[in-house]
């Protein structure tokens, strides 16, 4: 599974104000991965009247929907009012305010407060961060039109930044980090309110919801060496909440190594290396309420 958001100590209390420029700025530089997506969503669908953005964030994504379906309003929903400020900020900027809205609460239970059943809920690495996953995908599909669309971003692989061996210290960080931030991922979860244990056999939890599921692909996203200005601010920021989060995990010279890599006087660090590149892989699931 893929977890790119190692956020603080205490696994519940994320202070997502304060990771919004990082959320932004990650989210932008998916956008091709996210209009392959979008395109495959689109050739699955009729268009959609009300598009749900379940745990939008700053709205990043939330746009690009308003764009690859012109027709439909879209409601960016999500439970921190400094992101949905962004996200409207945003809508500003792209001319898209006539048809985008934002509505302010907590997963699953504010989708209670929409005017009328979304024909498409687009939920991106939301979900994980609810307690009752199952009970979630429950309160989705309740807010679904018959015939309407859930669309689930989760599992997928690490993102990758480096090669094995970069040269510096000892070959394969970012496998001992995918590792403890397993450890750390499960201990988040089993923090959360309400939190229940169960496979995650995505299809089969939105069937268990009462949806059909229609449909599982892989996006990737590929940015060979030398990586764009925006991938090392993504890479350097992503290594630095790695150092403060997981840092009492590792071993002396993994940290020794993760310093040289933050900081921007070395000529060994994400902000100068020439073979810093993005490779990701994030997986939609699809499914359909019939009746």
């Amino acid at each position: 599974m893929a977890h790119d958001h190692a956020h603080k100590h205490d696994h519940t209390d994320i202070d997502w104000a304060e990771m919004a420029e990082h959320l932004e700025t990650q989210a932008e530089l998916y956008t091709p991965l996210t209009e392959h997506a979008l395109a495959w969503l689109g050739g699955k669908q009729s268009e959609p009247g009300l598009i749900v953005d379940a745990g939008s964030g700053p709205g990043v994504v939330s746009c690009m929907l308003a764009d690859a379906f012109p027709g439909a309003r879209v409601v960016a929903v999500d439970g921190s009012e400094p992101l949905l400020e962004r996200a409207r900020a945003r809508a500003e900027r792209l001319d898209v305010t006539d048809r985008f809205g934002t509505l302010c609460g907590e997963l699953p239970d504010v989708m209670a407060d929409l005017d009328y059943p979304a024909d498409l809920i687009w939920a991106s690495y939301s979900l994980h961060h609810l307690g009752d996953q199952q009970a979630a995908l429950a309160a989705y599909a309740s807010r679904l039109t018959v015939g309407g669309t859930l669309a689930l971003v989760e599992g997928g692989l690490p993102t990758r930044f480096l090669p094995r061996d970069f040269g510096i210290g000892r070959p394969g960080l970012q496998a001992r980090l995918d590792a403890v931030q397993e450890d750390w991922f499960a201990s988040m979860r089993a923090s959360l309110p309400g939190s229940v244990s169960v496979p995650e056999d995505w299809r089969a939890l939105m069937a268990g919801a009462g949806l059909k599921p229609t449909g599982t692909r892989t996006f990737l996203l590929d940015l060979p060496a030398p990586a764009p200005d925006r991938a090392r601010v993504v890479a350097a920021d992503t290594f630095r909440r790695f150092r403060e989060v997981l840092g009492d995990a590792l071993d002396a010279e993994d940290l020794a190594t993760l310093d040289r890599l933050l900081d921007p006087d070395d000529k060994a660090s994400l902000h100068h290396r020439a073979d810093l590149f993005v490779l990701a892989a994030r997986t939609v699931h699809t499914a359909v309420r019939t009746g």
